[in-house]
């Protein structure tokens, strides 16, 4: 990619007035496509990412939060107090010079301070203004308070995840956030392409808990169809027989054989071609109903190997198969981390030297995402953004800031 290459979504602004993950992960992506992310917070304080861990410690030995350096990478920073009146017209301000606002406060919050979308779409009709929240801003359970694990809980997927015998579980990462910011974004992308069409702005309304609803799969259609709840059934997969996890030597591995034809395979080189004649196994629905007698064979195939030995097993006959990796072994492995550059080192201004963090999942030809900055200090960029935006000189900025304006 030449240096005059555009991204995606260059000369977009986008105030992310946001907090914890559920918005700055949409902010994220969003950034990472070659928007103009400014991140809003609270003088001060900041975001209250900004206070949790795993933390580092800058040269003078203070800790700093790697979590928030990790979400806010490509952004410009700055500070608002949206509760004092010249803060709330310098955002008014911004946001006719901007193309989206996106907000995660409790739904309601932003109007009683005067900057709802009602608000502002009176400052910029084009606006797009994106709402994140964990129950949405209309029906009854609106005004409920969320986190992400209030939104797994509800939305019925935390019931799903873990074993039989065990309590629900929450995911091992804050996937009602994480997706929720997907959906958000990908709505935001939707609003753009609407505004080209027909030249106007819109509301957008993501909640956490129909995030979670809309990833279900096949749990809701086993009961609106059949009328049976789904059960928690550890790794398996409910319909599709063998497609789970299996023991080795050296920990798991993962085995997915999604057809007839795969599980054939998997049953030559297991050396039980025998298995495809069995009543109990012929077919899927077959295999799913009797799975707790196909279970134990293949744990005896694969429990006197190695996960990789198992894996290239599968993989000589056209299975899929793979180790189930801890997050170290993610990290080292040369395919993940630097063919498809998802581990990428960022240079921190306090630390000095680079934390590594997560790159994009995102691949393109023609623009691909390859720098990354670092994630702004608190106000970092108060003068840059209100001189650069709105014409304010040095002295009205310092101003401002004695004030606790920002």
């Amino acid at each position: 990619m030449s240096k005059q290459a555009k991204k995606p979504l260059e000369g977009i602004k986008v105030l992310s007035a946001t907090g914890a993950l559920f918005g700055p992960y949409c902010a994220m992506v969003l950034a990472d496509l070659g928007a103009d992310v400014i991140k809003i917070e609270r003088p001060g304080a900041g975001d209250m990412n900004r206070e949790w861990g795993p933390f580092f410690k800058g040269v003078e030995g203070v800790e700093k939060s790697a979590y928030f350096f990790g979400l806010h990478r490509n952004e410009r920073g700055i500070t608002i107090n949206f509760k004092s009146q010249k803060g709330k017209q310098i955002f008014k301000d911004l946001v006719k010079k901007s193309d989206v606002v996106i907000e995660n406060f409790k739904p309601g919050v932003m109007d009683e301070w005067g900057l709802g979308y009602e608000d502002l779409k009176k400052v910029n009709p084009k606006i797009i203004y994106a709402c994140g929240s964990g129950f949405g801003h209309y029906g009854p359970y609106s005004s409920w308070p969320s986190y992400d694990i209030i939104g797994q809980a509800m939305g019925g997927f935390m019931d799903l995840n873990g074993w039989p015998d065990k309590p629900p579980a929450r995911a091992g990462s804050s996937i009602g956030d994480i997706v929720s910011g997907m959906f958000l974004a990908i709505g935001i992308l939707a609003a753009l392409r609407y505004r080209d069409l027909t030249g106007k702005g819109q509301s957008i309304d993501i909640a956490q808990v129909d995030s979670m609803v809309a990833v279900s799969e096949t749990a809701v259609l086993k009961y609106t169809v059949e009328g049976v709840i789904p059960t928690r059934i550890g790794s398996r997969h409910p319909t599709i027989t063998p497609f789970d996890i299996y023991p080795v030597t050296d920990g798991y591995v993962c085995i997915a054989a999604g057809n007839d034809a795969i599980f054939g395979r998997l049953c030559t080189v297991m050396g039980k071609p025998e298995l495809t004649k069995d009543p109990r196994f012929d077919t899927n629905p077959n295999r799913t109903a009797n799975y707790g007698a196909l279970k134990p064979i293949i744990e005896d195939w694969t429990k006197d190997k190695t996960k990789w030995e198992v894996t290239n097993l599968c993989h000589s006959v056209d299975c899929p198969a793979a180790p189930v990796y801890n997050v170290k072994e993610v990290v080292e492995d040369e395919h993940i981390s630097k063919a498809r550059e998802m581990i990428v080192p960022v240079e921190h201004p306090i630390l000095k030297k680079p934390i590594r963090i997560c790159g994009s999942p995102i691949k393109m030809s023609e623009c691909p995402i390859k720098e990354y900055a670092p994630a702004p200090l608190l106000g970092q960029h108060n003068f840059e953004v209100l001189s650069g935006m709105l014409g304010y000189t040095e002295e009205q900025v310092e101003a401002l800031r004695k004030e606790g304006v920002i």
